[in-house]
């Protein structure tokens, strides 16, 4: 799954080029020219990561940052400035900042350090057991099963791979696009449709427990919940 940046840099011909660098990388990009349609872009989107120019009109990276953070606490971010200043690198760190970039910096350098927060932020793997408890529900997944004592549903192929990455997250925010990538392998229009129908099935297979909780945080995702 490509990991989602949110790039926000004021400078189109260096924007330009290392959106393209960052694509080449294997990364998703999203890039804003200015702080006022970076923080919009979170009304509809959201993003693994976020690399954001100090030096920006409209509103500045910083005031950005404080306000990406108030509302997507968790994003990690870096700092990009032409300014090798120590207050500023400074003000940056204490806002929260995962690392601090000073222009002209090699774009590889800037690519592993993107690879280093990234890996140091991934959730832990979680090994998934053969039956799993949900509720008052017993998933047999390797059997496409979904057991109740009322009665059983055998689950798609994909509607059993759903369920089972909402097991695996369980208790936490899954991005809409993290689950579109991972499972459809793309997130355009029809894709995110056919997620929308998926979702709307589980929630009907697991209505007989009113415990389970399968609910949609508008314009960012799923949480999936249910008693232990």
């Amino acid at each position: 799954m490509n990991k989602h940046i949110l790039l926000a840099e004021d400078d189109p011909d260096f924007g330009g080029i290392l959106k393209q660098y960052l694509e080449l990388a294997g990364y998703r990009v999203s890039w804003k020219t200015n702080g006022a349609d970076a923080l919009a872009f979170f009304k509809t989107d959201t993003a693994d990561i976020c690399v954001l120019d100090v030096m920006m009109p409209v509103m500045d990276g910083f005031t950005l940052a404080e306000k990406i953070t108030a509302t997507h606490p968790g994003i990690p971010f870096i700092f990009l400035t032409a300014r090798n200043q120590k207050e500023d690198r400074l003000k940056g760190l204490g806002l929260g900042a995962d690392d601090y970039v000073v222009k002209p910096f090699e774009v590889e350098e800037l690519v592993l350090r993107l690879k280093n927060i990234l890996k140091r932020t991934e959730p832990p793997e979680t090994v998934i057991p053969e039956l799993l408890h949900i509720g008052s529900y017993i998933f047999d997944h390797p059997s496409l099963l979904l057991r109740h004592e009322t009665g059983y549903t055998r689950l798609t192929e994909k509607e059993a791979t759903l369920l089972l990455y909402f097991c695996a997250n369980r208790d936490r925010l899954i991005k809409r696009n993290e689950l579109l990538l991972h499972i459809w392998k793309s997130d355009d229009y029809f894709s995110g449709r056919s997620l929308d129908v998926f979702v709307s099935k589980l929630r009907k297979y697991l209505i007989a427990d009113t415990n389970i909780s399968l609910e949609t945080v508008r314009g960012t995702g799923f949480e999936f919940r249910y008693p232990t």
